[in-house]
């Protein structure tokens, strides 16, 4: 690239965290390419869910979380990533274009990058102990920033009807047979996978912790942590949502998603989102409904809490190698 932008080792280490971002199953899609310009963000629409994602929001999100992954990569590395959502309508996979300005970075951008490689998705109990509001504010203030509604959902009605959806799209989903196909290629991957969610990462046992219901994986070996109580997990739920529905809406909610999730992991909690409920048209318009007051669009659940006292460390997933990923257009001939 041109003088005075980043060089190819810091990009390709910026690449190298995005790809670190969470997504739905696991399934990383996205393709990153660099050329004279910048870098550009596409959405890999071949890696898509059809019967667990079927209107393609869950992916579009998935490359939002990888988007802000970079955004938080370059600042570490004392660049400022001005993003350009979108940039070409009659390109609909080039979900964004960045450019750079240099800057210091500063001991937050520090701190969120340093916890892109031990962010976890955890799917097991949590601890009976609340998180206290200190903690709990600024994942408020880190999706705010980035456009979009978290709000912790407190109302018992307003629970209620949270839990009834997640409970709902649980049912609904296992009903169908394409979908239970589809969860079952990309669950329980062995050693050697570059993508899916691993057997290790996935708990044995009961999918439900308190009242509230997880997304059940096949071929579970993740053991729960000794003695924990199921019934009395404290974990809290938060609704992630946006004025309106659509590419730009979940991009920028995927973003949010990524730097709540960050903000959690640095402040030492466990974070699990939720996406389930939001999956199937009758349980997201529930949401919509009944937690919202039909004044938003939820485009994420997030479940956080403290992790049990005693709970190892969880084993990270898998990820594609980023020459998978990454085209470096400008070394093309050289």
């Amino acid at each position: 690239m041109d003088r005075g932008q980043p060089d190819e080792v810091a990009v390709r280490a910026a690449v190298s965290l995005a790809c670190r971002a969470p997504s739905v199953h696991n399934s990383q899609p996205w393709r990153w390419k660099l050329d004279e310009r910048g870098l550009h963000l596409y959405a890999d629409w071949s890696r898509s869910l059809p019967a667990t994602d079927p209107h393609g929001a869950d992916l579009i999100m998935s490359c939002g979380a990888a988007l802000h992954h970079v955004r938080v990569g370059f600042a570490s590395l004392g660049w400022r990533a001005i993003v350009h959502r979108l940039p070409d309508p009659g390109e609909a996979d080039h979900l964004a274009a960045i450019e750079f300005d240099e800057q210091e970075p500063t001991a937050s951008d520090v701190a969120l990058a340093a916890a892109i490689p031990r962010r976890r998705t955890d799917r097991r109990a949590y601890s009976s102990w609340s998180v206290p509001r200190g903690l709990l504010e600024p994942l408020v203030d880190r999706a705010s920033a980035e456009g979009v509604l978290a709000r912790e959902v407190i109302d018992p009605s307003e629970r209620h009807h949270l839990l009834s959806a997640i409970t709902e799209a649980a049912v609904a989903q296992e009903a169908d047979p394409e979908y239970r196909s589809e969860v079952h290629t990309w669950s329980g991957t062995r050693m050697g996978s570059t993508e899916g969610v691993p057997a290790a990462n996935i708990p044995s046992g009961e999918h439900r912790y308190g009242d509230v219901q997880v997304r059940g994986f096949p071929s579970g070996e993740l053991p729960q942590p000794e003695g924990s109580r199921l019934a009395d997990d404290a974990g809290t739920l938060f609704v992630l949502s946006t004025s309106s529905d659509d590419t730009l809406s979940r991009l920028r909610a995927g973003e949010a998603t990524s730097a709540v999730l960050l903000e959690a992991t640095s402040a030492g909690l466990a974070a699990c989102p939720l996406s389930q409920p939001l999956e199937v048209k009758h349980t997201k318009e529930l949401v919509r409904d009944h937690v919202l007051g039909d004044s938003m669009s939820p485009q994420m659940v997030l479940r956080i809490g403290w992790a049990a006292l005693n709970a190892d460390p969880l084993p990270p997933t898998p990820r594609r190698p980023t020459s998978d990923v990454f085209d470096d257009l400008t070394r093309e001939g050289a």
